[in-house]
């Protein structure tokens, strides 16, 4: 069987165990049919394989890396292959204590229990946590005033999975909790386009070679926005009348999205025009470019400077964000320039 006709065999074999809705499908089930993060995969699957020979729940993972890298896909996946039930709630939505609770004394044995962006943890529930992951336990308070008591309700052992786009943000008593901490990359073109193209089967639309790839060139290493992109592609493609995705497609596509060859969008190039026009190219701090450009910090630094910065186009410093003599060639401009309203990178 050659390599094109392994991959189409496991992509085919993916949607035939499926659940879900076929255009809701895109996420795999399976370490073999999730692209990129080879690494952590390769650990992972031999974790995996020695928890369920000792019939043991995994130890707790941590998982870093910027929005839309796979994080939780893979805490399904991993839950997945344990044949275990999957649970999944965010740290906002642990108001108090009892949130908490409530969830971990339902849980059965060996449950994996995924919470994102566990950074924003409130103090009082992750103190709760610590006990849990480590003695399977709950400190419950009983009564009120000096008849007050604490008592301590078993829970089954269980495995959390926690995510977050900042790991600085975690508390180091939470992360030292945690056995396997593996820290997500950017994805690879060649990786881009086989995701772009196993979804695109999902999809039940046609993309060429050429197409899948100029369209991961374009993705900000991101699987998420691999997606996002593909599904407006189909979009253009269906209505000119094509029954395929082709290069031609995707550029115009592009071009009509306002996204160059770097996968910047509109908004990316916005930030770095701000920081020039307005700060003669920095150094300027977070709160104030957030500002400028009315955006909040999370979404500047979470979503767009990660990016921009892997790209080379953007410095954080110890005084602030820099523009790099990069981005001024890449929007056409010389360092003493401020930008105009025509420079926008080399849209398709």
């Amino acid at each position: 069987m050659t390599e094109e006709e392994d991959f189409s065999a496991i992509v085919r074999s993916d949607l035939k165990n499926s659940f879900d809705d076929l255009d809701n499908n895109l996420r795999p089930k399976n370490l073999d049919s999730f692209t990129g993060q080879e690494s952590i995969k390769k650990n992972l699957k031999t974790f995996i394989e020695a928890a369920k020979e000792r019939q043991e729940p995994l130890d707790h993972l941590l998982l870093i890396g910027p929005p839309g890298l796979g994080k939780t896909t893979l805490a399904q996946i991993t839950a997945h292959e344990l044949g275990v039930d999957f649970k999944v709630t965010s740290a906002p939505a642990l108001d108090k204590p009892k949130d908490l609770a409530g969830i971990l004394s339902t849980i059965t044995e060996r449950t994996v229990f995924f919470i994102d962006e566990i950074h924003r943890l409130k103090p009082a529930i992750e103190e709760m946590l610590y006990i849990a992951m480590e003695d399977f336990e709950l400190d419950w308070i009983i009564g009120q005033g000096a008849a007050a008591r604490t008592v301590r309700i078993p829970i089954p052992p269980f495995t959390l999975i926690g995510a977050t786009t900042k790991a600085g943000s975690v508390s180091s008593p939470l992360r030292s909790r945690f056995g396997f901490i593996p820290r997500f990359e950017f994805y690879t073109q060649k990786e881009l386009s086989l995701i772009i193209k196993r979804s695109a089967l999902i999809l039940e639309v046609q993309i060429d070679d050429d197409a899948s790839l100029l369209l991961a060139q374009c993705c900000r290493g991101t699987p998420r926005v691999a997606n996002r992109v593909l599904r407006r592609m189909r979009d253009f493609a269906q209505v000119e009348g094509s029954l395929k995705i082709t290069v031609h497609i995707v550029k115009e596509g592009l071009k009509r999205l306002e996204i160059d060859e770097l996968g910047l969008e509109k908004y990316d190039r916005e930030i770095l025009k701000s920081i020039i026009e307005n700060f003669g190219g920095g150094p300027v701090g977070a709160e104030t470019l957030a500002i400028s450009i009315g955006e909040s910090i999370d979404t500047l630094e979470d979503y767009y400077e990660p990016y921009l910065i892997q790209c080379g186009l953007l410095q954080r410093t110890p005084r602030g964000r820099i523009v790099t003599e990069k981005a001024y060639t890449h929007l056409g401009l010389k360092a003493s320039q401020t930008p105009k309203d025509s420079a926008q990178g080399t849209l398709f």
